[in-house]
C-alpha cells in the first residue's frame, strides 16, 4: 500500500493535468464494439492479445454471433476457428459461450451494470468488469492493464504488481473523474513514449515529475 502524502496528491493532479491536455482526444476504448453485448466479448478476447488484433476477429465473430443469446448456442469449434489467431482460444470460446450462457439465463439477455455481477459471469475479470462499466455505464471505474500497472508504477502511484491491488491503490490517489479516461490516456501513452523496454523518457511530458525517468 502506498502512502497518499501531500508531494504525491500534487503529482497526481499534476500528471492528470498534463494527461488531460497532451492527450484529450484518448476519451474511447480502442476496442471497436456495436453493443454491450460486443465489448464484454471484446475485452474478454483481449487478454494476451492487443486491441488491433482483436478487431481484426470481432467483424466476422460478431456478423455470425451478433447477440448473447445466438453466442449462446454457438458450436464450440466454430468460435475457436473464428477466434483463434487472438490466442489462448480454446479458453476464450468456451469463456464468451459459457458469458453469453450466463447473459441468457440470469440477466435476460442483457449486459449487466454492477462489478459484483458482471465479474459472476465466466472469464469476466475487475479488468473487464470495469471496462464496460466505464464505458458502457459511465459508472467512475479504474481499469488496470499491463500500461497502467506499469506507469502507475513508475509514476509512484503504486508499489503493488498485482492488478487489483493497484486498482485500489489509483482508487485512492486519482481524482474519480479522471478514473475512466487515465486508462485509456496511459494506454497510449505506454505504447508510444512509455513502453516496456527502453522507455522514451526524453521524449515524454511527463518525465520532470516523474520518479521514475531515464536519464
Amino acid at each position: 500500500m502506498i502512502r497518499n502524502t501531500k508531494k504525491l496528491q500534487m503529482r497526481v493532479k499534476e500528471v492528470c493535468a498534463r494527461l488531460d491536455k497532451e492527450l484529450a482526444e484518448q476519451t474511447e476504448t480502442y476496442l471497436d464494439y456495436g453493443t454491450p453485448f460486443q465489448l464484454l466479448v471484446a475485452t474478454i478476447l483481449s487478454a494476451q492479445c492487443t486491441d488491433a488484433r482483436v478487431n481484426m476477429v470481432t467483424p466476422a465473430l460478431f456478423k455470425k454471433y451478433p447477440d448473447a443469446k445466438r453466442l449462446a448456442k454457438a458450436d464450440i469449434k466454430d468460435v475457436e476457428a473464428l477466434v483463434h489467431s487472438t490466442g489462448f482460444y480454446h479458453h476464450k470460446a468456451r469463456n464468451i459461450i459459457a458469458c453469453a450462457d450466463a447473459i441468457v439465463e440470469r440477466f435476460h439477455g442483457e449486459v449487466p451494470e454492477t462489478i459484483e455481477e458482471l465479474t459472476s459471469l465466466p472469464g469476466v475479470g475487475r479488468k473487464t468488469a470495469n471496462v464496460v462499466r466505464g464505458n458502457i455505464y459511465k459508472q467512475d471505474s479504474v481499469v488496470v492493464d499491463t500500461h497502467v500497472k506499469r506507469i502507475s508504477y513508475r509514476l509512484g502511484f503504486t508499489n503493488e504488481t498485482d492488478p487489483v491491488k493497484v486498482e485500489y491503490d489509483l482508487m485512492k490517489v486519482l481524482p474519480k473523474e479522471n478514473w475512466i479516461r487515465y486508462n485509456l490516456q496511459i494506454i497510449h501513452l505506454g505504447r508510444t513514449i512509455c513502453t516496456s523496454q527502453r522507455p522514451k523518457c526524453s521524449r515524454c511530458f511527463l518525465a520532470d515529475i516523474c520518479p521514475s525517468v531515464v536519464k
